[in-house]
């Protein structure tokens, strides 16, 4: 007998344990669930949301909460509720179906699933009583049984439809398409026409951070020296971190802005939003020496050390909700703000009537310039007074699972901003989070997530992939070849339970048989797809250890990767930007006795994605071998020398030469 019982209580996701409470039976995803479903011939209900979710608490109150909707789902559905962040290849699969129907994606996800998991109609939010244009919940849960049970044949026309639509979307076969620089330069063109050119990111609202097409852009302004480029890179930076979707008081970036002026947040924080900002303001200040970059990366990381981590790991994110109120926790009465602070106030936008629903939303955009450092630093100290106040508020509820993927995002960010700003403490933070990650393998094999002593198997290939960068990261703030060492082990366990018989890779491993297809992961979302994050990996790996036969195997990946998104409508960047690496990958040999030589602080404060940084005390045939076409060049005193390919330029020998050499179109 199946336990008509609600069995999430034991689910170390604190999203699902979120759900525990309700009256709704809900399972979690797995075997049981699906064999439930086909033993008692009922439909599935799929919920698909996560911990942060504004709308997933709106429908769990307005829904699940309430006694007469649950009812209603326990008798006539098996329900099902995911942890999107837990299991992004069933979302994924559910989403795209969503998609083939017309409708636009978000979450909760709300699928209608035969008993062995196809789908056959689906949506997002519903409240319970037709509302906000949205049918009621209630006649949904009606009418679609009533479909199921009355009209077999349309459910299965739907499922042979939206499964094929599926299999295309996630599992596409197609031809190779050759690297050509073509393709990225009319790519990066296209981005660069669909970005606001007053406000920065993408034209119109809701406005994301879009951090695979902020990649795409410095990618751009690397390769080609256009101005325009950089100069929109660096604007959107600007206005995002003097906007109201950073947090002026506590650091970190929130998901997005409703608004199309960065003022108004969704106001969850999301780690991997937050490690892709600090490299892009990493990038940012290494071009500009924009004091805004550095301050804002200070803040965020201050904030990260302070709210964000668990048992030596990074949590996921920080809920936008408190006190059943979005953006409670951080939004400012006019009375609230002490009468000394009326420059505070001129700056930071705060006016009686409010910037948004009669409150404040703290925020730089009137004036996106630092001022005078006198009063800078008196507006820093009023603002660490409105933290000792904030922190007394009901704070929004934190996710602390750590997720392997994102913690790499992380990891590596902090790497490269401890190497860019002389921070070692900031590496030494990389150092500790990546062994804490490492630690949690079994069988050397990753979890995908990690909760006090729960961990979530099989991992993604996204977890290796991030930690495959992760490490040639630290391997570049410490020259450190354990960190080499430990690449190729990740690697392997990539190879050995994500790749495919013709050589590419999937998302889920080749030992997950819970879902009705294997997804691969080539599609952008907030962060590059799994494909993407695999290809940087393995090139970079290829370069660090100059292993030909790696970088011949990642070309091919990447050439039937591009041969798959080419014929995707979206999410595509990713994939365009880690196959454009492989034609401008350049290797930094530094020959010097020691690491702190000053060659190797320029070459620490010039940060670029598509270089390897190799320090050696000298060649001799133990190094040689890392040194692209053997390094045949005889270095009597400290040298740098840079290398594309097989071909490497004249060595340098000072600092300016070699900051010259770093910033010129090579």
């Amino acid at each position: 007998m199946f336990e008509a019982a609600n069995l999430l209580g034991t689910e170390s996701s604190p999203y699902l344990r979120q759900h525990a409470d309700n009256p709704v039976h809900w399972r979690p995803w797995g075997r049981s669930a699906l064999d439930e479903a086909i033993s008692t011939n009922k439909p599935i209900l799929l919920s698909v949301g996560y911990a942060a979710c504004h709308w997933c608490h709106v429908m769990a109150h307005e829904c699940f909460g309430d006694n007469e909707v649950a009812h209603l789902m326990n008798d006539l559905y098996i329900n099902i509720k995911v942890d999107r962040e837990e299991r992004p290849d069933i979302d994924q699969i559910y989403m795209a179906a969503l998609g083939a129907m017309g409708e636009q994606g978000g979450w909760p996800l709300t699928m209608f699933l035969t008993p062995e998991g196809k789908p056959f109609w689906g949506g997002t939010y519903f409240p319970k009583h037709s509302h906000y244009g949205r049918p009621g919940f209630l006649d949904v849960l009606r009418s679609i049984y009533g479909v199921w049970r009355n009209d077999r044949q349309r459910v299965d026309q739907n499922v042979t439809a939206l499964t094929r639509h599926i299999s295309e979307r996630l599992d596409a076969k197609s031809e190779r398409t050759e690297i050509d620089p073509a393709l990225f330069n009319q790519f990066a063109s296209n981005i660069y026409g669909a970005m606001d050119p007053v406000k920065g990111g993408l034209s119109g609202a809701p406005k994301f951070p879009s951090a695979p097409f902020m990649d795409t852009i410095w990618l751009s302004w690397l390769r080609d020296r256009d101005e325009t480029h950089r100069d929109i890179f660096v604007k959107t930076l600007e206005t995002m971190l003097q906007g109201g979707i950073y947090d002026h008081l506590g650091g970190g970036l929130s998901r997005y802005s409703v608004d199309d002026a960065w003022l108004v947040p969704h106001f969850e924080k999301m780690l991997y939003d937050n490690a892709q900002f600090i490299r892009h303001a990493t990038f940012a200040f290494g071009d500009s020496g924009n004091t805004l970059f550095r301050s804002r990366i200070e803040e965020t990381i201050a904030w990260l050390e302070r709210e964000m981590l668990v048992d030596g790991r990074f949590a996921s994110s920080l809920d936008a909700d408190s006190e059943g109120e979005e953006g409670r926790f951080y939004v400012w009465h006019d009375a609230e703000i002490p009468l000394e602070f009326n420059e505070f106030r001129n700056i930071y936008d705060v006016t009686s009537v409010g910037n948004w629903e009669g409150k404040n939303i703290l925020n730089r955009l009137n004036s996106i310039a630092l001022l005078d450092e006198r009063t800078e630093n008196k507006l820093a100290d009023a603002r660490k007074k409105l933290l000792v106040i904030r922190d007394q508020r009901i704070r929004p509820e934190r996710d602390d699972k750590a997720l392997t993927d994102w913690n790499g995002l992380m990891i590596r960010a902090l790497a490269e901003a401890g190497r860019a700003f002389g921070r070692s403490e900031w590496i030494s933070l990389a150092e500790s989070i990546y062994r804490s990650v490492s630690e949690s393998m079994v069988d050397g094999r990753l979890p995908h997530s990690v909760l006090g002593d729960s961990r979530l198997f099989p991992g993604l290939s996204s977890d290796y992939a991030t930690m495959i960068n992760a490490a040639v990261s630290l391997h570049q703030a410490t020259q450190n070849d354990d960190y080499m060492d430990a690449a190729k082990h990740w690697k392997r366990m990539l190879d050995a339970w994500h790749q495919t018989e013709n050589g590419d890779y999937s998302l889920s491993a080749n030992d997950s048989t819970d879902t009705i297809i294997r997804v691969r992961g080539d599609q952008d979302e907030a962060i590059p797809s799994a494909t993407s994050q695999i290809i940087e990996a393995l090139a970079r790996l290829a370069l660090l250890s100059n292993d030909e036969q790696l970088r011949q195997h990642v070309n091919l990946v990447a050439e039937n990767a591009l041969g798959r998104v080419l014929q995707q409508r979206y999410g595509q960047a990713g994939v365009l930007n880690s196959s454009s690496l492989l034609l401008d990958q350049t290797k930094l040999v530094i020959v010097t006795p020691e690491k702190t030589h000053a060659l190797m602080h320029v070459a620490n404060q010039n940060p670029d994605p598509r270089r390897i940084d190799l320090w050696i005390k000298h060649i001799e045939e133990q190094t040689i071998e890392l040194v692209p076409g053997g390094g045949g060049v005889l270095i009597k005193k400290p040298a740098a020398f840079l290398c594309r390919g097989f071909v490497c330029l004249a060595p340098v020998e000072t600092e300016a030469e070699l900051e010259a050499l770093l910033r010129s179109r090579v």
